[in-house]
């Protein structure tokens, strides 16, 4: 995978049973990557936010966690009172810097691990979108084994949001 070294998420790469990356070139002017995650939650495809229903309904009835929307974003919460720990859509705050967010959700069966990183170059920055996923017993690989494919999807489809029209 295509991650900077100096990116956080790589402490959660080692031994991972799904990891996959994103990237994208942008125009870049000084965002920081809280907001640049934010901007891209609120900018869900429908049908990404539709998938996430059916797979909230359909989980739900084998006992996993019911995760609510990827744009479940607080619309009012300003960005600077985002806080590690803090919940922001379906993940919590791990880790909140300038250039890097790592946010995770975490149960018995997962771990889920997201990254955003920014890699500044001049007026336009190239966006890493990193996935890291730790298995904890066998539904959890029964979830991925549904779940990884349209993962790949998801992803570059949602940061595509993000392109200037």
């Amino acid at each position: 995978m295509n991650i900077p070294h100096n990116a956080l998420i790589h402490s959660y790469l080692d031994g991972a049973y799904f990891a996959d990356t994103h990237n994208i070139e942008l125009p870049y002017q000084g965002e920081s990557a809280l907001e640049i995650y934010i901007t891209t939650m609120k900018k869900t495809p429908n049908w990404v936010n539709t998938l996430m229903d059916v797979r909230n309904r359909i989980v739900s009835k084998l006992g996993l966690k019911h995760l609510g929307s990827l744009a479940d974003v607080d619309k009012d919460k300003a960005l600077d009172d985002y806080q590690v720990g803090d919940q922001i859509g379906i993940f919590s705050i791990v880790s909140i810097e300038p250039n890097e967010l790592v946010v995770e959700d975490c149960d018995k069966h997962l771990n889920v691990r997201l990254s955003f990183l920014i890699v500044p170059k001049g007026d336009r920055m190239v966006l890493h979108a990193t996935t890291v996923v730790d298995v904890k017993n066998t539904l959890g690989k029964v979830y991925m084994f549904f779940v990884a494919p349209v993962h790949r999807r998801i992803v570059p489809t949602s940061l595509k949001t993000l392109l200037p029209a």
